[in-house]
């Protein structure tokens, strides 16, 4: 979990130099991901991290359509020098850390995630929990979730046009 917060702390460096509204979304994007990546280490199941990924990808998705938009043809050019200071320091913390905490080793081994899968036992407390889901009780609620997710997206691709759009323009 420290290395964590310290990779989401060092990705905050490359964030003040970058002009690039690009380069600002994929900063932005990496944050996210480490950020979802941390609740994985507290709690025995991966769901919420990865449902608060997606979640936080759609966003992302939103966000980067209109930064798109606005920087249709503007030249990305990545600096290295810039890259380059987050990425060796990344480096070499987690190979301190890893030399350093032997109890971080251990709590990836424990996870129970990875050991289901090593042991190829897929049926744990995870899909037992996953199963109830589409039992009596939630299945008409689960059923209805699917029909308005489903409806929403013909709405919305009924309504937008690709000529009439600010999307980029192809030439």
């Amino acid at each position: 979990m420290q290395l964590s917060l310290i990779c989401s702390l060092l990705l905050v460096f490359p964030f003040y130099f970058t002009d690039h509204p690009l380069a600002m979304t994929l900063i932005i994007l990496l944050q996210t991901l480490i950020i979802a990546l941390i609740p994985s280490t507290m709690l025995p199941s991966f769901w919420f991290s990865y449902i608060l990924f997606l979640v936080f990808l759609g966003g992302m998705l939103v966000l980067f359509i209109y930064i798109t938009s606005l920087a249709a043809n503007e030249i990305f050019k990545p600096k290295i020098k810039y890259i380059l200071f987050p990425l060796i320091s990344t480096m070499i913390l987690l190979i301190f850390t890893l030399l350093i905490d032997k109890t971080l080793l251990s709590s990836i081994s424990n996870n129970p995630d990875l050991q289901s899968m090593m042991n190829k036992d897929y049926y744990n407390e995870s899909t037992y929990t996953l199963t109830e889901l589409y039992n009596t009780p939630t299945k008409i609620l689960t059923l209805m979730l699917v029909c308005y997710l489903f409806l929403t997206l013909i709405v919305v691709v009924k309504v937008t046009n690709i000529f009439l759009g600010p999307l980029r323009q192809q030439y």
